[in-house]
């Protein structure tokens, strides 16, 4: 993703902020995906963009299994004191 420019290629497109890859040092066999979003429109739009299928036919050229959860910012944080800034 990184080395075919793929991935500068998702964080250009409109509306991404984010789209980083982490991995855990423990388990060489994850990935963790990172992406952010503007609105859910610009989620729709890179999904609708010929970019999926670039990462679809990479997902099945390395037989790569997915799992998604989804996470929305928190707008009133109520940890606000266990956060270091």
């Amino acid at each position: 993703m990184e080395s075919s420019g793929t991935a500068a290629a998702i964080r250009a497109e409109e509306g991404n902020l984010r789209y980083e890859y982490f991995f855990p040092m423990n388990d060489q066999e994850t990935l963790l995906l990172i992406d952010s979003w503007r609105d859910q429109s610009a989620i729709d739009s890179h999904h609708a963009s010929v970019m999926m299928e670039t990462i679809a036919a990479l997902r099945e050229k390395y037989d790569l299994l997915m799992k998604v959860e989804r996470y929305v910012s928190d707008e009133q944080p109520t940890d606000e004191a266990f956060i270091r800034k």
